[in-house]
């Protein structure tokens, strides 16, 4: 704990609150500093005057708008934050399809699954008031498919669900269900199904052979960008309070047989791009990755 606290108010105000049990004020505070301090505050200044990073909407990767605002989301900004309101409304009208779903493919006139997923849980986490966000709630519980997962495929022909798009549908719809409180019903509805595809694969597996899906999933990234990883998976399920299934119990002792003799875990994977700067370094302890998986470990022994 002194060494998640001895980090970037990010870590630190997600320490106090998921592992330390601070109170709501200490909290705030000190998730209040983000936009001021560290890894955030060096994000906000490099905004440009039109109110995009890197002068694109989605790309450069992982330099654009798009995925800096994923970052500030997993850093924590504060939601009512002006600069992230201004570009989540310009990724929003840049990007909204006819069919109520979001792309920045300059030739692609419907809705892209994994962007709409994403840009949902971005705006609904700085709070943007619009209801739009209710038309692409629509958009992803059309696309769900008959397994119970999501892919952005699917228009191509795809049969079978991706955990990529999976997860980040998931994620989507829970901070919607979070924010907007509306088609709670068919919303919680999908997000079991979402779930149950998951657990049918144990998180990792092919649910025909057995046999790892990709050695990949079981290495752990931050940020993780557009890509599942179990800890990714497994930190949704402690997020919306899911029952503790049996089925997650191998990917459970995946995370703790990576923990070092120190306690922590370190950074295993990173994702090729262009960033601004580098958050951690690559096989060294990981604060991010300490402090997630701390946090799925309370869970999953029935701390919170």
């Amino acid at each position: 704990m002194d060494w998640l606290l001895n980090g970037d108010p990010a870590i630190r105000w997600q320490a106090l609150g998921d592992l330390a049990g601070a109170s709501a004020g200490t909290i705030a505070r000190e998730r209040r500093k983000v936009a001021r301090e560290g890894w955030g505050a060096r994000l906000l200044a490099r905004q440009d005057p039109a109110g995009t990073w890197a002068g694109g909407l989605y790309t450069p990767k992982w330099k654009s708008t798009f995925y800096t605002m994923l970052l500030l989301r997993d850093l924590g900004l504060p939601a009512r934050n002006r600069q992230a309101r201004t570009a989540g409304l310009l990724l929003l009208d840049r990007g909204m399809r006819r069919n109520g779903g979001i792309n920045y493919d300059a030739w692609g006139s419907r809705g892209e699954t994994c962007i709409t997923g994403m840009l949902l849980s971005i705006l609904c986490s700085f709070e943007v008031d619009d209801a739009r966000l209710d038309t692409m709630a629509d958009h992803l519980l059309e696309r769900q498919m008959p397994d119970g997962g999501w892919n952005c495929r699917r228009p191509y022909g795809a049969t079978h669900a991706s955990v990529h798009t999976t997860i980040l549908t998931l994620e989507g719809l829970r901070d919607y269900e979070r924010y907007r409180k509306r088609k709670l019903r068919a919303v919680r509805a999908a997000q079991r199904r979402g779930r149950e595809f998951l657990l049918v694969h144990r998180m990792f597996r092919s649910h025909r052979t057995g046999e790892v899906i990709k050695p990949v999933f079981l290495r752990l990234a931050f940020p993780p960008r557009w890509h599942y990883d179990v800890l990714r998976g497994l930190d949704y399920f402690r997020s919306v309070g899911a029952p503790r299934d049996k089925r997650l119990g191998e990917a459970i002792a995946v995370l703790r047989d990576k923990r070092r003799p120190d306690g922590r875990w370190n950074l295993e994977h990173r994702f090729r791009g262009k960033v601004f700067f580098e958050i951690e370094r690559l096989g060294r302890p990981s604060r991010w990755n300490t402090l997630r998986v701390l946090r799925v470990l309370r869970w999953w022994d029935g701390g919170r």
